[in-house]
Parts: C-alpha cells; sequence; structure tokens
C-alpha cells in the first residue's frame, strides 16, 4: 500500500463495530506508524481498548501498535508493557531502534525484578554498634547492602541525586523504577502495574530467556553474565558457564581434557567480582559460585582459586590446598603449592597466615631444615604441637568420633608424623616458612642490597642547602635519606656525617633513630643488633642516662624493620612498651607494636594499649590509638570500637581524639558495607575530628572498589563542610577510593584543583598522588604543574609531594617531564626565598621520587590484583604527618620491591636469563646527578660603550709608547684588533676558556648524564635494537612486566610472571645447576654498649678499627644520638664526637659496592 498522507480515515476504522475493519485499521498502522504517530497519539486510548478487549481477534496486534506509539511519546515503560503483550508478533529478531530499544528495556526491568528478590545474606543489616552518637536525621544509622545493583546498569545515565549512604534502609520495599529510571518521579518511571501483573512478568522472562539463547546460540556468553550478575541470578550464571563447556565439547567431540571456554568464563567472572561489584555480600556469593565451578573442573587454576580463598577468609580450604598439592609428590605440583604460599603471604592478613600455618601437618622438630628466623622458628615449633592438638580434637569431635585418651591422641599423632616422608616434611617446612614472610622479606633485602643505586649527589645536596639545626629541616633531611635508601640496609649517610646528625634534638633525634627502621626495613636477622644500643635499658649506677627519644625512636624502629611480620620483635616492643614510664618511650613503642603487629587482632596487646590510653595523655595517647587500629586492622570488632567512640568523646585532648578516629578507620578496613553505621554516625558528629575520621573510615572501608555511592559521598562532604580539614580529607580520600582506575581521578578533581579554598586544593594534589603513584600519567600532572605556583605553600608542599609519587621509577623514555620535575624539586630545596613547609615537601619529595635505592614504587595493590593491606595502611597514616612528622615514616609500607626473583623446586635462586621486547633505555634508570665542584662564581659579563673601548685603546698605546721609551728590550704585547668595532658592544672581559679539556669532559658527561635534547634521545632511542636478556633477580617495572617472556630452556614458570617471586620448573634436574650468590646476608657485628658519649665514640672507633670497617652506619651514630639533649633554652649542646678516620671504600666490609 502507498504511504499515507494522513491518517484520518484509518484511525476512524478503529471506531467501527465490525472486528475486520479494526484488524484492517491496525494492520495498516503498523506498517507506518513512524510517519503517522502523531495523528494516532490522540486515539492511543482506542487501541488500549481493544487490547483489553478479550473477544477482539488480535489482541496482540493491537499491543504491538500501542507500543510503538508510546515508544515515539518517549514513555518507554508503557512501550515495553504493550510490547510484552504483543507476544510473538513482537519480533526479537527484527532491526530497529524500536525493537533495541525494548529489549534494553527489558533487561534493565528483568534486572530491576531480580534484585528486588531476598537473598541469603546480601541484606541482612551489620551488627549494631552501642554508641555515643546523636540520632541521625533519618532515624537510622544501619544502611545495609544496598538493594540497588552494585553495579551501574549499562543503559542507566541517570544517577540518583541522592547519595545512598544517606537513605534509609529499603530492605523491605524495593522500587525497581529507581533501579530504571533513575526516581521514581520521573514521568518515564516504571508502573506499578509490572511488579503486580503475573502475565507481564511471564513474557518478560519468555523474552530474556530468548534473549539468553540467542546469545548462547552467537557464542556471545559473556553478555549472559554481564546480566546474570546485575541481576544477581546465579542460577543463569551457572547455566551460562554449563552451556559454554558444553557447545565447546560438542564442537571437539571430545569429552576428556579441560574445556577452555568454560574456564576463561570463570576468569571473566573472578574479574567482574574484583573489579566492577562494589557489594561484600554478592561478591562473596560469586566468589564461592566460582570456587564450586573451579572445584568441577579435572586440573583446576589454583591460582584463581586462591584468589577467591583469600577474599572469603576461608584459612581451611587454604591449608587443605597446599596439603593437596604437597601430598601429589611431583615437582611441579610442589612448585605451585610453593607459588600459592607466596602469593598468600603477599594478600592475606597475618591473622590468616598464622592459622593456615597451624592447620598444616604438624613437622617434627628434628625434621625442620630451613634456618630462618632462628627465634621465630622456634616459637611456631613450640606452638604447632599443642595447636596441632586442638585441631585433631576438633576434626574428631566434629566426625563423631568418641574422645579418647591423651597418650592415644599422642600415639596417633606419632604415627601421622611418621607416615610422612622426609620429602613432603622438608615440603611443609618450606611452605611454612613462605607464609611466614621470612623467605619473601629476604628475597625483597637482597635484591634492594644487591640493586641499590642511591644517588648520594642528591642527599648531599639536601643536606647542604637546609639547615640543620632548624628542627623541621633536619627531620627533611632524615626522611629524604630513609626513603632513599628504604630497605637497602645501606646506612652510610649517618656515618659520614656524624657531626650534623648530632644537631638532631628532641623529636628530630625520634624521627632519626625511627629512620633506622625505614632503612633496615626487612633485615630480620640483624634487626634487633643493630637497634640494641638505642633501645630502652636498666639504669646502671654511675652511667649516663640515654635520650628518652631516642629510645622511643628505637621501637618505632623496631616495629618498622619487622612491619607486618609477627616475630620475637613483638614481644620484645611489647616487653618495654609495658615497662615504660616515659611518655617518648611509650608513644614509640605504641607505633613499634602497632607496625609489627599489624592485623593480629591480638586482644592482649590491645588490653595494653588501652590501658595506657586510659592515662589520659595527649602525647602518647594519639599513637595509641593509631596502634590500637592498627592491632585490629580491618576485624570490624564491635567491642573496640565502643571503647574508642567512647573515649573520645570522653577525653579533652585532641590529639587522642584524632589517634582514635584514625584507629576507627583502621578497624573498619575493607569492611565497605559494615561500615555505613559507624561513618554515618562520625560524620554526624558535631566535632570535626570525629567527622575528619568518619571520611577516613569511609576511604579505608571502600578502598579500591571505587564505589559510587562512596564517591558521592565524599564529593558532597568536600563543598558542603564547615571544616577545611574535613574538606581537605574528603577530597584526599578520593585516592584511595579509586586507585584502581587512576585515569578516572584528574577528571573527578580537575574543578577541585581550582577551587577557592587551599585545603580543597592540597587534597585535589594529594588524591592524585595516591590514585597514580608510580603511573606517570599525563593528566595528573599537567593538573599538578600548576599547583607547583600556588600562593599557599602547603598546596605546593603536596603538589611537589604528589608529582614525586607519580614520578617515581619514571625515566626520560618513559616521560620527558621528569628531568624538568626534578630540577624543579632541587630549586625548591636551594631557593633561599621559598618557605619552609615547600622545602620540608621537596626534600620528602626527592626522597620519594628515588624510594629504595631507585628500585620501589608505590603501589596500593599487589602483583596479583588484591589490595595491598600493608601500602594503603601506610598511605592511610602518612598522610597525617600534616600533624605529626614521625608518621611519615609509614609511607616505607608502601614501597614495593619491582623485581623479578625466579626460584626452582629448591626454593634456591638459580642463575639463568629471561627476556624483555623492549630497548634497554626505556626502563633503565634515570641518570645520576653528576656531583659539581663549588666554583667562585663568575664574574659578569659587562657591556661597554664604543667610547670607553677607544679611550682603553689610546691608553694602551701610550702606555705602550711610554715602555718602549724606557726599554730597550721590551716584549711587544698583542693589540686587540680594532676592525668591526665602529658601533658595537664590547665586553668587558672575553669569557674564560675551558682549561685542560674541561669543557670536553663536561660534553661527556652530559651525555653521559643523558642531557640530551628530546629529539636527540629519540633518535638514540630507536637506534636501539628491540629485545635485550635480563638477569635472575633484576629490577622489571610495572609497565614492562607485559614484555616479560621466559625463552624455552631450562626453567619454566609455574604461571604467568607477575612480577616478584615467580617459582620455576626444573626441565633438567638431574643436571648441576648454577645459583646466584646472596651479598645481603654477611653478618653484622653488634654494636658495643656504651655508657658516656665519649666512651660510645671511642669505642665505636675502636670497634670499626678493629673489624676493619665492618660496623654499620647504625652503631656509630648511636654515640651521637642517644645523647641527653640540654633541655634548657639556649643551653649548651651535647659535645660532637670526634672525627673518625675511615678507609676506601675497598677496605670497608660494610658492603656499601
Amino acid at each position: 500500500m502507498p504511504g499515507l498522507s494522513s491518517a484520518a480515515g484509518i484511525v476512524g476504522f478503529l471506531s467501527e463495530p465490525e472486528p475486520e475493519l479494526q484488524v484492517f485499521a491496525l494492520q495498516v498502522l503498523n506498517e507506518q506508524i513512524d510517519s503517522l504517530w502523531t495523528e494516532v497519539a490522540g486515539s492511543v486510548g482506542d487501541i488500549e481498548a481493544l487490547y483489553e478487549d478479550p473477544s477482539f481477534p488480535e489482541r496482540e496486534l493491537a499491543a504491538l501498535v500501542a507500543a510503538k506509539v508510546y515508544y515515539n511519546l518517549q514513555e518507554y515503560n508503557e512501550s515495553m508493557i504493550f510490547a510484552l503483550g504483543a507476544g510473538k508478533l513482537f519480533d526479537l529478531d527484527q532491526e530497529g531502534e524500536f525493537e533495541d530499544t525494548i529489549i534494553s528495556k527489558c533487561v534493565d526491568t528483568y534486572i530491576a525484578l531480580s534484585g528486588s528478590a531476598p537473598t541469603n545474606n546480601t541484606n541482612q543489616p551489620p551488627p549494631q554498634l552501642t554508641t555515643a552518637f546523636p540520632s541521625t536525621a533519618n532515624g537510622a544509622s544501619s544502611i545495609s547492602a544496598g538493594l540497588a545493583s552494585p553495579t551501574t546498569p549499562f543503559s542507566q545515565s541517570t544517577l540518583p541525586s541522592k547519595s545512598l549512604l544517606s537513605r534509609q534502609d529499603s530492605s523491605t520495599t524495593f522500587d525497581p523504577s529507581l533501579q530504571v529510571g533513575g526516581t521514581a518521579n520521573l514521568p518515564n518511571a516504571l508502573p506499578a502495574s509490572i511488579a503486580s501483573q503475573a502475565s507481564i512478568q511471564k513474557q518478560l522472562y519468555a523474552i530474556i530467556d530468548e534473549i539468553f539463547e540467542r546469545c548462547f546460540k552467537g557464542g556471545s556468553y559473556r553478555q549472559v553474565i554481564g546480566i546474570a550478575v546485575e541481576a544477581r541470578r546465579l542460577d543463569v550464571l551457572r547455566r551460562a558457564i554449563a552451556r559454554a563447556s558444553e557447545d565447546e565439547r560438542e564442537k571437539r567431540k571430545d569429552e576428556t581434557g579441560n574445556l577452555i571456554r568454560g574456564q576463561d568464563l570463570i576468569e571473566y567472572v573472578l574479574e567482574i567480582c574484583m573489579d566492577v561489584v562494589q557489594e561484600r555480600g554478592l561478591r562473596n556469593e560469586l566468589l564461592r559460585l566460582v570456587l564450586d565451578l573451579l572445584n568441577d573442573i579435572p586440573s583446576p587454576d589454583y591460582f584463581s582459586i586462591a584468589k577467591c580463598i583469600v577474599y572469603l577468609n576461608e584459612h581451611t580450604m587454604a591449608s587443605n590446598m597446599l596439603v593437596q598439592l604437597v601430598g601429589k609428590g611431583d615437582p611441579t605440583s610442589t612448585a605451585i603449592a610453593y607459588q600459592i604460599a607466596f602469593d598468600l603471604y603477599d594478600n592475606s592478613t597475618q591473622e590468616f597466615l598464622k592459622k593456615v600455618r597451624e592447620e598444616l601437618p604438624k613437622v617434627p622438630e628434628a625434621a625442620s631444615t630451613q634456618p630462618a628466623d632462628s627465634t621465630n622458628q622456634m616459637q611456631d615449633e613450640a606452638q604447632v604441637p599443642q595447636e596441632s592438638d586442638q585441631l585433631l580434637k576438633e576434626l574428631n569431635d566434629s566426625a563423631g568420633a568418641p574422645a579418647s585418651a591423651s597418650d592415644d591422641d599422642q600415639k596417633k599423632e606419632e604415627e601421622e608424623e611418621e607416615a610422612l616422608p622426609p620429602a613432603t616434611q622438608k615440603a611443609f617446612d618450606s611452605v611454612r616458612e613462605i607464609l611466614s614472610g621470612t623467605k619473601t622479606i629476604e628475597l625483597g633485602l637482597e635484591f634492594l642490597f644487591r640493586s641499590n643505586r642511591t644517588d648520594m649527589a642528591v642527599l648531599n645536596k639536601i643536606r647542604d642547602s637546609l639547615e640543620a639545626r632548624n628542627s623541621i629541616f633536619h627531620t627533611a633531611v632524615t626522611l629524604a635519606t630513609a626513603f632513599m635508601h628504604a630497605g637497602t640496609t645501606h646506612d652510610k649517610f649517618f656515618r659520614d656525617n656524624l657531626d650534623w646528625l648530632a644537631k638532631a634534638v628532641n623529636w628530630s633525634k625520634f624521627t632519626a633513630t625511627a629512620a633506622l627502621g625505614v632503612i633496615h626495613r626487612g633485615n630480620l636477622g640483624q634487626g634487633l643488633k643493630l637497634l640494641d644500643p638505642y633501645l630502652p635499658k636498666e639504669q646502671i649506677a654511675g652511667s649516663n642516662p640515654s635520650s628518652a627519644y631516642s629510645q622511643g625512636g628505637s621501637l618505632y624502629a623496631l616495629g618498622l624493620i619487622y612491619a607486618n611480620h609477627e616475630t620475637f620483635a613483638l614481644d620484645v616492643i611489647r616487653e618495654h612498651f609495658k615497662k615504660a614510664t616515659e611518655e617518648v618511650v611509650q608513644h614509640g613503642g605504641a607505633l613499634g607494636l602497632g607496625v609489627a603487629g599489624m592485623a593480629t587482632g591480638d586482644e592482649s596487646i590491645y588490653e595494653d594499649l588501652k590501658t595506657v590510653l586510659y592515662t589520659d595523655s595527649a602525647l602518647n595517647g594519639e599513637a595509641v590509638g593509631i596502634a590500637m587500629g592498627l592491632i585490629m586492622l580491618g576485624t570490624g570488632n564491635i567491642k573496640a570500637l565502643e571503647d574508642m567512640i567512647q573515649y573520645a568523646h570522653d577525653t579533652q585532648h585532641e590529639k587522642i581524639v584524632r589517634g582514635l578516629a584514625l584507629g576507627m578507620a583502621l578497624i573498619m578496613y575493607g569492611r565497605q558495607e559494615g561500615a555505613d553505621e559507624l561513618v554515618n554516625g562520625l560524620l554526624d558528629d558535631p566535632d570535626p575530628i570525629l567527622r575528619y575520621g568518619g571520611i577516613q573510615t569511609l576511604s579505608l572501608a571502600y578502598c579500591g572498589t571505587g564505589s559510587n555511592k562512596a564517591v558521592r559521598k565524599l564529593l558532597h562532604v568536600a563543598v558542603s563542610d564547615v571544616s577545611d580539614d574535613v574538606r581537605r580529607i574528603a577530597v584526599m580520600s578520593l585516592g584511595f577510593i579509586l586507585f584502581r582506575k587512576p585515569s578516572n581521578v584528574p577528571r573527578m578533581v580537575e574543578l577541585l584543583s581550582e577551587s577557592y579554598n587551599p585545603h580543597v586544593r592540597y587534597g585535589a594534589a594529594m588524591a592524585l598522588g595516591i590514585s597514580c603513584a608510580g603511573t606517570g600519567l599525563d593528566e595528573a600532572i599537567d593538573l599538578l604543574e600548576p599547583m607547583i605556583k600556588d600562593p599557599t605553600d602547603f598546596v605546593r608542599q603536596g603538589a611537589l609531594i604528589a608529582l614525586s609519587m607519580i614520578m617515581v621509577q619514571q625515566n626520560e623514555a618513559m616521560n620527558p617531564k621528569v628531568g624538568t620535575i626534578r630540577k624543579t624539586l632541587m630549586k625548591a630545596i636551594t631557593d633561599r626565598h621559598e618557605d619552609a613547609m615547600t622545602k620540608f615537601g621537596s626534600a620528602i619529595s626527592l626522597g620519594i621520587i628515588d624510594a629504595g635505592g631507585r628500585n620501589c614504587t608505590i603501589s596500593l595493590q599487589t602483583q596479583t590484583g588484591n589490595l595491598n593491606m600493608a601500602g594503603i595502611v601506610g598511605m592511610a597514616v602518612f598522610t597525617q604527618y600534616w600533624y605529626w612528622f614521625p608518621l611519615t615514616h609509614f609511607l616505607s609500607l608502601s614501597f614495593a620491591p619491582t623485581a623479578m626473583v625466579g626460584l626452582d623446586q629448591d626454593l634456591d635462586i638459580p642463575s639463568f636469563k629471561f627476556h624483555s621486547a623492549t630497548r634497554p633505555s626505556l626502563f633503565d634508570y634515570p641518570p645520576e646527578q653528576e656531583a659539581k665542584q663549588e666554583d667562585a662564581p663568575e664574574k659578569v659579563k659587562t657591556a661597554v660603550l664604543s667610547t670607553t673601548a677607544q679611550a682603553k685603546r689610546r691608553a694602551q698605546k701610550k702606555e705602550k709608547q711610554q715602555r718602549r721609551e724606557s726599554m730597550d728590550i721590551d716584549q711587544t704585547p698583542t693589540t686587540p684588533k680594532t676592525s668591526n668595532l665602529g658601533e658595537k658592544m664590547e665586553l668587558d672581559e672575553p669569557p674564560v676558556k675551558a682549561e685542560d679539556g674541561q669543557e670536553a669532559e663536561k660534553s661527556e658527561g652530559e651525555k653521559k648524564e643523558g642531557s640530551l635534547s628530546p629529539e636527540s634521545a629519540k633518535r638514540k632511542m630507536e637506534k636501539e635494537k628491540v629485545g635485550y636478556q635480563l638477569e635472575n633477580m633484576s629490577r622489571v617495572l610495572p609497565a614492562q612486566r607485559k614484555f616479560i617472556s621466559f625463552p624455552e630452556g631450562r626453567y619454566r614458570p609455574v604461571k604467568k610472571p607477575a612480577g616478584g617471586v615467580v617459582l620455576l620448573t626444573d626441565s633438567t634436574p638431574s643436571e648441576p645447576k648454577t645459583l646466584m650468590e646472596l651479598k645481603a646476608k654477611k653478618k653484622v657485628k653488634p654494636a658495643a654498649t656504651p655508657t658516656t658519649v665519649q666512651d660510645r665514640v671511642v669505642e665505636a672507633l675502636g670497634q670499626h678499627l678493629a673489624n676493619n670497617g665492618e660496623s654499620s652506619g647504625a652503631a656509630e651514630a648511636a654515640g651521637v644520638l642517644t645523647a641527653v639533649d640540654e633541655d634548657v633554652e639556649g643551653g649548651e649542646e651535647a659535645d660532637l664526637p670526634r672525627e673518625f678516620d675511615y678507609f676506601t671504600d675497598d677496605d670497608e666490609g660494610d658492603g656499601e659496592e
């Protein structure tokens, strides 16, 4: 039928009594509705009446026409309902905007309806806190998991304007229109009839099933999985993976072997769980489903299983998997078990690892072959029999076995021990060592020691540019030294600068002593010996007391050395902490306890800290509050939270309240929805410090999740709170939420970085630094560069620190701006007119950008993609340097060595090479700064007038004539040329020429330093050959990992290398192997215990001479740092030690090569 110009006549047929005419009208309108819908819209009621008439023969056709009319009217909800009523007439195979829109609407409605169905554990409210919080405006502080979809629907473009954290709990009433339309008040909101009409829902599910079937036939399994995850339909998810496996099996006609497509989909689901799903309850359900599916595979991916186990905190499953792999006995399975143990240590808490170690089969003391940390080993072995007894008893009880006598239990244990072959016993012993962290820390220490590339010229320049008698500058140099040498054990700077070190007083001395813990972090074997001269000791009659600041700093340093590694050091620190009476010593002891006992959940340590807290001392109260949070890190301990909240309201000391606020945030680390009650309570408190803590709680609870509701809450507080501190931390916390998506942060804080409020600008700068650390992201640098010239000093400070975080381990090839930024940092240090705060930030920045001897990056997530708990906590506490400088040391917890270390089945380090498919200069070390000699200031080249030049020539001519007259023989001086001097200006003195080829050497030095133009550097890089070999235990940057491959040879990795420790399988184990020599295991002589300052210096010198240079910088610095400060204002400082006579580097056995 030709196109109609008017629908008036056809619409009139709809009112005729004959059904044939009505059907004819509907058929015509259905074909030409796109051009006639404006006229038909007025008669849509007649079409709806035909659809609702049971006697009408073409009800489905009427529904289809009505759906198209509403579609053109942009009433998509009504259009979808009538399209569902059209039944088979609504053809999914037909391509068009109408069909695509209705399908999209059906999917969104399906997600909303499925999400409204109650789940097992998703919407259970968290435990109620008994607090002193005022009641919230909405009358409820408990916010459940949130019934909206944890992932934003793909077709949803409108987000709710009101923060989800401030919504009332809607666990009983769910409005699907909120999910689909964004708000129930919009004109296109979903009608309530969709939830009540069973026939409509039946048609909806039929459409969705048909869509799924079409996806299955087309191989688009991931689309089905995405819809199933959003709709919380785990049955559909399982069905999709099973269908993929069946289709692949039918296609291959092979019943055996692994089904690659099914495993790929499982990995895809696991990726969605970790990166997309924002709700903890749903994520746990999905991970349990993934675990079930993986266990059904004949040869499962054990590394994916381990990833799920860690997140679900299933320590029993972890130990069972390790026992299963070790029990197989083949070298490959043992290597996989070792690799999983390394991954568990990187991604788990101390409490989790301790439980896994306890549940492994007991290894007799006589069979222990790994000599790791001796004291820790003895403690573990002493505890294992009792714990194994308890474990066996629980297993017997759960199996219904009758209780037996202790002799029978001992007999069964002996039989079990005798059943373990020696190889299996050795394997379990190795697994225990790995799970304790000793092996990982030892390998990291070895890498940082042998690969140290610290640029001492930069450090010396910082020292010379900042006045040491100024406390803030002395602290800045100390922090820069600690960061540059973090984990390398190279403390030579302290030994070479004892005069400078002697100027440290009070808290500067505390910070300097604690810096030794950063430098020697991971030195498990010698850490206690190094710090022995500094530790608190009982007063001996006739001896001078040591400084309380060095004693407190030494306990802090001891905790940093054994950070996140529960060993004997924790007991040592705890004993000193309990005996201490000085507040400074208690302050350092609390920080050391918190760092060393991180996430142990030890109730006894918590009670010791609480006892000191109740003394109401402002000095140590802040440290104790932080330590309480560190001990209970991530546990969500309700009792601890109630105690801390109550005392925060009772005390009058702001420092204590601030420490408790951060402690509460640490307790809620990673709890997500479980922390919403505490967040709401803290944010409603009138005290700005507690509101500050509420923002910290929000950022740590949702860290790395990218949660939309958390981001909205932070942005709301950032522009609405009356406190500058709260606004600053709110903007800064965006970095913690979004560090897994660093490219999104610059766009989000772009406007905030231009705020009128300097605190907001500072927060924006730090948010960029935290989220984009180590990425060299150009967008972030473009925002930070103007902030370097900000009129406010602390904004410049934050911008410099953020730039150093972003540029860590970047070179000119990776980011051409790194050279300019390094020069900017040095310029800020040397500028006499720069503010102290900016200079402090510049010094710290120079330490961060060269962290760990230029071998560390700042990483808030592990190499396997999980959250780096120690790194996140370290970064969170580091941001509190705003209030307390000693907390800056916590940033070292975020430093991650960028090494690739291959281990064979015997956990030895074989000598082999792997391949990097890049040019060598792309990921090379940045050039070191050339040490320049201090020259006399150059004379300014002064321009003179031509008349002056003529006068000089006349004077020279006259002098020449006089000399001829007075002397018979005279040397005729060379006369300057007078040509072309007419009107030109002349220089007073010609430029001084370089002597002895100095200029040539300088040009060569510049070339060596890499100060070429970008074009020259680019041409040089293009000439390099692509691809080169790297030795084992080499520096491999995160951006370089994707180019790393292991060529065919003797050693092959058990999994795709992702950096860090990689277990290798040996294809020819019978052949002899070449191992790498460990250089960091040299024994360090324990420092002497002097009595007076002069005795300390003399004994340190005598030990140095006797050991031929084997004493460490820590030992020699003890004579300075342990001296008692003169408290009298303007009084004399402690006597400086006489100068030491040092030998050459070759004669010094300290290992600073």
